[in-house]
């Protein structure tokens, strides 16, 4: 079984300027992290170039391993070709090796024939524009009721189907994937683990969302460990990226110290 690789996504600590980011990161003996596009005052929506974010990156020793992410990307349209073209240059100028793909998750687009068309036209689009900057496509499927890309096993057959495993590979999100209640892992198509936990006794599955999703400790109800068990003995090598999205971890003034705790948990019972 391979052993575990840690990674960090910039939701562990978002309130962390950049460098604080990667200092934690190299505190915590991470090699790898994520950067994302979603942080309000903080890179890259800051305006911070491409070419710091990399210079900064080499200056601590980190790859990044992804920025996350191109949302709505199942909604293909002029918008989403722009936008993707953007993060895809930024990707390549920072040396990120991949970009995450987040489908459409409103609702809309959930008919099985329209679902099915969505994610083939905006995959075959995709395809050029990541093969052309060396850039991994990393589809995410959200496990919400509402999304119109719940189950990994539809975005494989889509990549299978359109022979693009060499540009895209799946995230396997273990939040995500307990609340698709999807059994098959995808070990070799798998790109990037997320992990995060819930330990609120209270909610239902139905009912889970971000704000619940918390560092993995002993009250964990996404079996977090189990899943990450399954993926390693099946043969994933790949980074296990740390995102949690609950206010009371971004609220927290040690994150290093709960990171370290969540990380010695988790690898003492795999």
């Amino acid at each position: 079984m391979s052993s575990i690789r840690f990674a960090l996504n910039h939701m562990c600590a978002p309130s962390l300027s950049l460098e604080s980011f990667f200092a934690a990161a190299k505190e915590l003996g991470v090699d790898s992290v994520e950067i994302r596009n979603d942080l309000a005052g903080n890179a890259i929506l800051d305006g911070t170039p491409a070419t710091s974010v990399k210079e900064l990156a080499a200056r601590y020793g980190l790859t990044i391993i992804s920025i996350n992410a191109l949302q709505r990307f199942n909604e293909w349209n002029d918008e989403r070709a722009r936008e993707a073209a953007e993060l895809i240059r930024y990707a390549h100028d920072s040396g990120a090796r991949a970009l995450v793909l987040v489908p459409v998750n409103d609702g809309s687009g959930r008919e099985p024939e329209a679902r099915r068309a969505n994610l083939r036209k905006a995959l075959s689009a995709l395809k050029p524009m990541l093969e052309a900057a060396g850039i991994v496509g990393l589809v995410e499927p959200l496990g919400f009721e509402i999304c119109s890309l719940r189950l990994k096993s539809e975005a494989a057959a889509a990549i299978e189907e359109l022979g693009a495993k060499s540009t895209f590979c799946l995230v396997h999100d273990t939040f995500h994937h307990h609340l698709a209640g999807e059994s098959a892992i995808f070990p070799d198509l798998t790109g990037l683990v997320h992990v995060s936990g819930v330990s609120d006794a209270g909610v239902s599955v139905a009912d889970m969302r971000d704000p619940h999703r918390v560092l993995v400790d002993a009250g964990d109800r996404l079996d977090n460990v189990g899943q990450l068990r399954a993926l390693l003995s099946a043969g994933y090598a790949g980074p296990a990226s740390f995102e949690p999205f609950a206010p009371a971890v971004h609220a927290l003034k040690d994150p290093v110290a709960a990171l370290k705790e969540s990380m010695a948990y988790i690898a003492g019972r795999l």
